[in-house]
C-alpha cells in the first residue's frame, strides 16, 4: 500500500509513527547522556551552545538567529556536544593494550567510545603500536618528514570542524610549503554547489539569509533531510506552514522532519495539541530524477505563461537572465511520458508543484546532497535555479537558493582560503602580506588524493580533524594503500578508523573541542565559523580541557609549521597563536571586502553577513548574467539501472553524524539495531525473490576493471520508489567508485550507485 502524495506512511513497512521534535528527541538526547556520563557543566554548556558569547556547535551548520531561543540546540547538536565532553578517556595505556592491527578491526562505533584522546602519540612500526611523545617530538619529527618530501606529494586535509582562523592558517602553511593540495570535506558533499552555482549565478554559496524564511510563500524541498541533519530549521519550516506559506518535497526517502514535526520549545504542543504538517506534498522521487521532475515544472509554468500570462518575471528574466529560449525548445521537445518515467511521478503531481509555484511570490529551493552527489548533480541544481530565475526568485527578499551544509564550517574554510583551485584564492594578497611566491597549479581534490594514494604518487597526509579514510569512496581498495604512505598525520579529539590506517611513519595528535576553552598567552582565546547562509559567528568555549596534554588546532597547525618552514619574518606563528585576533587581522587584510571589522563584529548577535553578490542581482559568470541552463540529459544518474540492476542511495541514520556513529537507533525511520542492512520495497523484493532478513551481497555495475562488493547485509522491507535500495554510510562506501562522480565538481556520487543484488550461498564465510 504505497504512501500518497500527501505523505500517509504504508503500513507495510518500518516506519516512525510520531512526529520528528517532540519527546523523542528528548529520549535520544538522554540516552546519550547516560551512555557518555558528560563532565559536570555540559548542560550549562548546551544552555550557551548557538547563543550570541557562547559556543557554536560542531555539527550542523544551519544559522543562529538573532534572538535565539531559550534552548538553541537540536537532538544531534545535543548528541555532538555531549560525545565532546564524555569523562572517556583514550590514554596511552590504551594504546599500550591494543596493537593498531587489532584496532582496525573494531567498529566505528567502538574506535569513538574509547573516549577522549589525551597525549599526543607515535606510531612504532616495530611494536605495531602508538606510543607516547612530547608535542616538540611530534612537531620536529613532522616538520622533518616534510621537508625531505617533495611538497606536492603531500596533502592537507581538513574537516568542516576547523574554525575560519585555524583554516586560514593551515592553507597559508600549505602555500608558503609549497603545493596547494587543500581538499576537504566539501569535496565529498557540496563541491557540487560550490562548482555549479558559480556557473549559473556566479556564486559558489547560496543566496538566502535567515530572514528570508520569514516572507516566502512557498518552499521547494530537493533531497535534504533536515529531521537528523539539521532540526533547528525546522521551526523556520514550521513557521512558514503557520502563516500559511507552502512546503513542498522532493525525496526518494519520507523523512519525518518533512512530514510533521512537535516544537519541543513549545510545551502545549508537547502536551496537548497536535504536531504542525511540515509538507503539503511529499513526492517520493526516484534517485537521479530532480532533473526530470523540475523539467516537467518548468514545462508546466512555461505552458501557463502562454496561455494566461503573468507568471513568468519577463523585466528580470530579460535583464538579468540568458539561455531562456533554448530551454524552452528542449521542454518542448521533451515529452511527459519521459519525464514520469525518470522521475518516477505523474504528471498530475507536477503539474500541481506548477500551479503552485505560479501562484507563490516568493519561492525559495532548498536541497541538500541528494541533489550533489550525482553524476550529473551539477544539472540538476542548475534545472532548480532555472525554476526560480523564471519567477524572479532570487535576489528578492523572502527568494532564494538554498543549499544546507553539514559540518559547522564547511562553508566557512573555504571562503578563507581552503581550497585547491588557485584561482579563488587571492593568491597576489597573501605574496603581499607573506613575501613569498604561491603556486598557481591546481592541488587535489578529495578524489585525486585517493587515487594518488592509490597510485603512490601522494607521500604524506596531513589530517585536521575528520576521518577522511572512511569516508571517501572504494574503501576497499584504498585501504591496504595507506601502508605505502611514508608519513600520515591526524589532529582528532577522538579515535577513529582513519587513525588505523597508518604509513610508515604516523602521529595521533589531540586537540581542543570547541566547547573547551582555549587558552593561549594572551588569555581564553575565542574562534569563528560561516553557517550556510554566509554569516560569521564568533564562539568561546568555557568547559576544562579533556587533558593537559592536548593543544588547540590552531597551536598544533602553528606547531608544525613552524617546524617545517625557513623562518620568515613577515609569518609569525608564536604570535598568532598567542592570539587570535592578530589571525583575525590577516584574515580580515586579505578578503576586505568580506571581513571588514572582523574583530568588532566577532560577537554580533545572529552573527555578521558577509555578502552575496548573487543575492544583489550581481552576476560573476562568463556572460555576466544568470544563466539559464538546458541540461540535455533528464536523469542525473550516470548509469540507468537495466534489468536486474538497482540504484543504490547511501543514507545517515538519526544515531549519527558524519562518520561518527553515536548508537544503532535510526528512530526516524522506525528502524534499530544492525547498520548491515539493505533497504528495498516489498515489491521489488518480490521482482528480485529476496526475502525479509535474508543475507545478501551488493556488487557495483560498473565496467571499469574494480570488483566492488559489500558482504553480509540482511534485506530489510522499507518504503523506497521503484529500482531504488539503500544502505548506511560510510559502511556502504566501499561500493562508491572514485571514478563515479560528478562530472564537474568530482563530488562522488553516493545517492546513485549502480548494483546488483546477490544472495548469499550456503556456506559462503562472508555471510
Amino acid at each position: 500500500m504505497p504512501q500518497d502524495k500527501h505523505g500517509h506512511d504504508r503500513d507495510d513497512t518500518p516506519h516512525y509513527d510520531q512526529a520528528s521534535g517532540g519527546w523523542g528527541s528528548m529520549r535520544g538526547i538522554a540516552r546519550i547522556l547516560r551512555d557518555q556520563k558528560p563532565s559536570v557543566g555540559a548542560m550549562r554548556t548546551l544552555w550557551r551552545q548557538n547563543k550570541p558569547g557562547g559556543h557554536m556547535r560542531t555539527s550542523c551548520a544551519w544559522g543562529k538567529p538573532k534572538v535565539p531561543h531559550p534552548f538553541e540546540f537540536c537532538e544531534n547538536g545535543a548528541k555532538a556536544t555531549i560525545w565532546d565532553l564524555t569523562t572517556d578517556r583514550c590514554t596511552p595505556d590504551f594504546f599500550a593494550a591494543h596493537t593498531v592491527s587489532q584496532l582496525r578491526g573494531w567498529s566505528d562505533h567502538d574506535l569513538e567510545k574509547t573516549g577522549r584522546l589525551t597525549h599526543p602519540m607515535r606510531y612504532d612500526a616495530v611494536t605495531d603500536h602508538y606510543v607516547p611523545c612530547s608535542w616538540d617530538e611530534a612537531f620536529d619529527g613532522i616538520g622533518a618528514r616534510l621537508r625531505g618530501l617533495e611538497p606536492k606529494s603531500t596533502v592537507f586535509y581538513t574537516s568542516g570542524k576547523a574554525a575560519l582562523e585555524t583554516a586560514y592558517l593551515y592553507q597559508l602553511f600549505a602555500r608558503l610549503y609549497g603545493h596547494n593540495n587543500l581538499p576537504d570535506s566539501s569535496n565529498m558533499c557540496h563541491e557540487t554547489t560550490s562548482v555549479g552555482l558559480k556557473k549559473v549565478i556566479g556564486s559558489s554559496v547560496g543566496t538566502c539569509v535567515l530572514s528570508d524564511f520569514d516572507h516566502c510563500d512557498l518552499i521547494l524541498f530537493f533531497g535534504q533531510n533536515t529531521g537528523p541533519n539539521s532540526p533547528r530549521f525546522l521551526h523556520k519550516l514550521q513557521q512558514t506552514v503557520e502563516r500559511g506559506g507552502r512546503i513542498i518535497t522532493f525525496n526518494p526517502v519520507r523523512e519525518r522532519g518533512l512530514v510533521e514535526f512537535t516544537n519541543p520549545q513549545r510545551p502545549t504542543q508537547m502536551t496537548v495539541t497536535k504536531p504542525t504538517p511540515i509538507s503539503k506534498m511529499y513526492l517520493q522521487i526516484r534517485p537521479g530524477g530532480d532533473i526530470a521532475a523540475l523539467a516537467g515544472i518548468c514545462k508546466r509554468v512555461l505552458q501557463m505563461e502562454r496561455e494566461q500570462g503573468a507568471i513568468v518575471d519577463w523585466p528580470f528574466v530579460e535583464d538579468h537572465t540568458t539561455g531562456l529560449d533554448e530551454l524552452e525548445a528542449w521542454l518542448q521537445a521533451t515529452s511527459w511520458p519521459d519525464i514520469e518515467a525518470v522521475s518516477g511521478l505523474t504528471r498530475a503531481d507536477l503539474e500541481a508543484v506548477a500551479v503552485a509555484y505560479a501562484s507563490s511570490r516568493r519561492v525559495i529551493g532548498v536541497y541538500g546532497m541528494g541533489l550533489t552527489q550525482h553524476v550529473h548533480g551539477s544539472l540538476s541544481i542548475a534545472m532548480l535555479v532555472n525554476l526560480l530565475l523564471l519567477g524572479g526568485n532570487i535576489g528578492r527578499e523572502g527568494t532564494g537558493i538554498s543549499p544546507v551544509r553539514g559540518h559547522s564550517n564547511v562553508q566557512g574554510q573555504r571562503t578563507v582560503g581552503i581550497s585547491e583551485k588557485p584561482e579563488l584564492v587571492p593568491l597576489d594578497r597573501l605574496e603581499e602580506l607573506f613575501g613569498f611566491t604561491a603556486l598557481r597549479d591546481e592541488g587535489h581534490t578529495t578524489v585525486t588524493a585517493a587515487e594518488g594514494v592509490l597510485d603512490g604518487s601522494v607521500r604524506a597526509f596531513v589530517g585536521l580533524g575528520g576521518n577522511f579514510a572512511r569516508a571517501i569512496p572504494d574503501q576497499g581498495r584504498t585501504d591496504p594503500a595507506w601502508a605505502a604512505l611514508d608519513m600520515t598525520v591526524q589532529i582528532a579529539t577522538k579515535l577513529n578508523r582513519s587513525h588505523t590506517l597508518v604509513g610508515k611513519t604516523a602521529w595521533l595528535l589531540p586537540c581542543l573541542v570547541r566547547a573547551e576553552e582555549d587558552r593561549q598567552a594572551t588569555g581564553p582565546q575565542a574562534v569563528s565559523m560561516e553557517d550556510s547562509l554566509s554569516t560569521i559567528h564568533g564562539s568561546l568555549g568555557k568547559r576544562q580541557p579533556a587533558s593537559p596534554d592536548i593543544l588547540s588546532e590552531v597551536a598544533i597547525v602553528a606547531g608544525i609549521a613552524n617546524a617545517t618552514l625557513p623562518p620568515n619574518d613577515r609569518v609569525r606563528w608564536d604570535d598568532w597563536t598567542g592570539d587570535y585576533g592578530l589571525v583575525r587581522d590577516l584574515i580580515e587584510a586579505t578578503f576586505p571586502d568580506k571581513f571588514a571589522d572582523f574583530n568588532e563584529r566577532l560577537f554580533t548577535p545572529g552573527g555578521f553577513y558577509r555578502g552575496n553578490a548573487a543575492r544583489e542581482r550581481q552576476w560573476k559568470t562568463e556572460s555576466g548574467k544568470a544563466q539559464i541552463t538546458t541540461p540535455k540529459v533528464l536523469s542525473a544518474l550516470g548509469q540507468v539501472p537495466q534489468g536486474d540492476q538497482m540504484t543504490l542511495i547511501t543514507l545517515r541514520s538519526n544515531d549519527q553524524f558524519n562518520t561518527t556513529i553515536y548508537g544503532f537507533s535510526d528512530r526516524l525511520r522506525g528502524l534499530e539495531g544492525s547498520r548491515d542492512i539493505l533497504l528495498i520495497n516489498p515489491e521489488e523484493m518480490a521482482r528480485h525473490g529476496l526475502a525479509e532478513g535474508q543475507i545478501v551481497t551488493v556488487e557495483t555495475v560498473l565496467d571499469d576493471g574494480h570488483a566492488r562488493a559489500v558482504h553480509g547485509l540482511k534485506v530489510t522491507a522499507f518504503d523506497l520508489p521503484d529500482s531504488c535500495v539503500a544502505a548506511y554510510y560510510p559502511e556502504a562506501n566501499p561500493l562508491v567508485a572514485l571514478n563515479y562522480h560528478d562530472t564537474l565538481s568530482k563530488t562522488p556520487a553516493a545517492k546513485g550507485v549502480p548494483v546488483r543484488i546477490r544472495p548469499h550461498r550456503q556456506g559462503d564465510p562472508r555471510s
